[in-house]
């Protein structure tokens, strides 16, 4: 073969390797593109509708055919804040959510550490009743649950709302963690064990310490769902336990909907939610957040 030969010859190969990886860069784009054009309908635009109503001025007010508010006020933020129930309430939110984040937790790990690490007949009929609670409409498991309270005298008591609402909060959590604690290897539980350690040993010392960014993860999206959660607080815990959810949401009861009233509500409810959503994205590895969410 001459020189020219195996510099086309180069040249050729080198096109055939470039081309693959071209096209899967290209490919790459169009799904980013694809999320994107996806989220800006579906998140963007309605978060932006809602900030223009949360702030539009109502004195002036903005009626058709104006695109954008000609004035902009915090008339409905002071409107709200007015209330001198609402720092209480989001005191006593923030108390129950930290609270029912760390009996999830406790309540969680067992199971999903055996629905992770032991075989066992029945194990898809186990992981459907765990998903219950969220499969089942929250109205019905609260109204199930309410009359349940009322027996047992826990109705209008904090710890009543902690317990209900943990009942919501588990499933999530222990697909997360199950999700998390299938990627430990057993081989370090074995060498522990065979280094004399007992199984409790082996499973705070390397199987808690590894499973830590799920639990991190799945701890802050239990968080932000028990402070947003309304249906379970409200037949558990009203008239006498009032969490943030359940103060806001009567802004917007009665026969009238106020639209900027709603705006707010609607902010203060759903943009911590997203803010969460991407810490706890950023702390779990992708595989284990999809794995975790995907068998909800």
């Amino acid at each position: 073969m001459t020189a020219a030969e195996s510099t086309r010859f180069g040249l050729t190969q080198g096109r055939t390797v470039a081309e693959p990886e071209r096209a899967r860069r290209n490919r790459g784009w169009l799904v980013t593109l694809g999320l994107y054009g996806y989220l800006v309908p579906t998140l963007v635009l309605p978060l932006g509708v809602v900030a223009l109503w949360a702030f539009y001025d109502p004195a002036v007010g903005w009626f058709p055919p104006d695109i954008l508010p000609r004035s902009f006020s915090l008339s409905a933020w002071r409107e709200v804040f007015a209330d001198r129930h609402i720092l209480p309430s989001a005191a006593l939110s923030l108390v129950i959510s930290t609270a029912v984040t760390c009996l999830t937790a406790v309540l969680a790990f067992p199971t999903a550490w055996a629905l992770a690490q032991f075989p066992f007949k029945l194990k898809r009929a186990v992981e459907v009743f765990v998903l219950a609670p969220m499969i089942v409409p929250g109205i019905v498991v609260a109204i199930s649950l309410g009359e349940i309270f009322f027996t047992l005298r826990l109705s209008g008591t904090v710890f009543g709302v902690i317990l209900v609402q943990t009942v919501g909060t588990l499933p999530l959590m222990i697909r997360i963690l199950a999700a998390t604690l299938e990627g430990i290897p057993k081989e370090l539980l074995l060498a522990a064990r065979t280094l004399g350690a007992s199984p409790r040993t082996a499973v705070l010392r390397i199987a808690v310490p590894l499973a830590w960014p799920g639990m991190l993860a799945g701890g802050l999206l239990n968080f932000i769902a028990s402070f947003e959660e309304f249906e379970k607080s409200f037949m558990v815990g009203s008239p006498k336990v009032q969490t943030l959810a359940v103060r806001l949401w009567t802004y917007l009861g009665g026969e009238i909907l106020v639209l900027p009233t709603a705006a707010v509500v609607t902010f203060i409810l759903l943009v911590p939610m997203i803010v969460i959503f991407f810490i706890a994205e950023r702390l779990m590895r992708e595989d284990v957040m999809a794995a975790g969410l995907g068998k909800l």
